[in-house]
């Protein structure tokens, strides 16, 4: 029997598939997402086309681009049984991720069979769960605030739409872009927890919307989630950009985290970092407060960076997708409590498209354990 320390802990660095889907390089803080760099994308393309690239291979012609435009539009009203779901979780007040998994189980009743794991099924079931995880999430915040659910629009974009439904008010097209820009950033990113929790509930050839589910389980810990409202806790806490320094210091110090700083796997500044800082400049620009918070982060990012360095030299402790995903989220008027279930509207269809594959591959997921408990015990009855 081996030594515990032999066996890869967490599975790291054990290839578990291959995919064509996307390629985290860690070292050198690339994201490739269907043969593009992340840059490429983001903010280049809509959603809907990224989700196309993601489930095709290809980005959409405008012909395709428009066809599956009304498609999801369709596809965006919850079914009453979802909408009961939701009102249900909410007289509860259970966090928002917690509801989106709920209501998400219910859609696989409009399933017309649930054991056609075909491409076509798939694909059709991937752009049902893509239309309505934006719904559910609205519906959901608006019950919380006692609050009727809007219905979607026909007219707007999946996220425009999106924004329009927790308010009633059409957003501004900045606001649209943002929230656009940041579905692609985050629409796959390698093998992460929630992403394998699909595949291997895929691999035993249980339905999508059953893998999906699954992922969104797997996505509300806190390990893989995250946690981004801490960083406009951060941010709230430290007030000034000259206390910056002394703040970072002094939780350091006490062992804690800085939020925001620091990934499993990115040894330099996360790409998904870059383009949402981009993008929360872009954004902050609309209210004179956002414009006020997004400099001090600037100048927080920039001292924690030195402080990090210093304290922890070797770490390479860089800003991650976290920061400016508050940023961002926060500037569009969703509450800290929310931001992982908007992440899962985006990461929804990577979800999908690697069930896709795994259907394909067609091959049960079944590693092996290694037992370290005791041996040669015997019964005293």
């Amino acid at each position: 029997m081996r030594s515990p320390d032999a066996v890869p802990q967490g599975l790291d660095g054990v290839v578990a598939v291959q995919t064509r889907l996307s390629h985290v390089d860690g070292r050198n803080g690339i994201l490739i997402v269907g043969g593009y760099a992340l840059e490429e994308l983001a903010g280049r393309v809509t959603f809907e086309e990224a989700a196309h690239l993601l489930w095709t291979g290809h980005l959409p012609t405008p012909a395709e681009a428009a066809d599956l435009s009304v498609q999801l539009t369709a596809l965006r009203p919850l079914p009453d049984f979802a909408l009961t779901v939701v009102r249900e979780a909410a007289r509860h007040r259970v966090p928002p991720i917690d509801a989106l998994r709920m209501a998400c189980s219910t859609l696989s009743v409009e399933l017309t069979d649930p054991n056609d794991v075909s491409r076509d099924a798939d694909l059709a079931t991937a752009k049902m769960l893509v239309a309505r995880f934006p719904t559910i999430v609205s519906a959901y915040l608006r019950a919380l605030a006692g609050q009727d659910p809007i219905p979607p629009r026909r007219d707007l974009s999946l996220a425009a739409n999106f924004l329009y439904m927790l308010t009633g008010e059409e957003a501004d097209a900045r606001a649209a872009r943002a929230i656009d820009t940041y579905w692609v950033t985050v629409i796959d990113h390698g093998m992460n927890a929630s992403t394998f929790a699909a595949r291997v509930i895929a691999s035993t050839r249980s339905d999508m919307v059953s893998a999906v589910t699954g992922a969104v389980g797997a996505l509300k810990g806190p390990l893989h989630g995250g946690a981004p409202g801490g960083v406009l806790d951060m941010l709230a806490d430290i007030g000034t950009a000259d206390r910056a320094e002394g703040w970072v210091r002094r939780e350091l110090a006490a062992g804690r985290r800085v939020m925001g700083f620091g990934h499993r796997i990115y040894k330099v500044r996360d790409p998904r970092a870059q383009v949402l800082g981009q993008a929360a400049e872009a954004l902050s620009g609309v209210r004179l407060h956002d414009r006020a918070l997004f400099t001090l982060a600037r100048e927080v990012e920039a001292t924690a960076l030195r402080v990090l360095d210093e304290v922890k030299p070797g770490r390479r402790l860089r800003t991650n997708v976290e920061f400016y995903t508050a940023l961002l989220l926060a500037a569009l008027g969703l509450p800290p409590e929310a931001f992982v279930a908007a992440f899962a509207c985006g990461r929804c269809a990577g979800w999908c498209a690697h069930v896709m594959e795994q259907h394909a591959e067609d091959r049960l997921i079944r590693p092996q354990s290694e037992y370290v408990g005791p041996t040669g015990m015997t019964s005293s009855r």
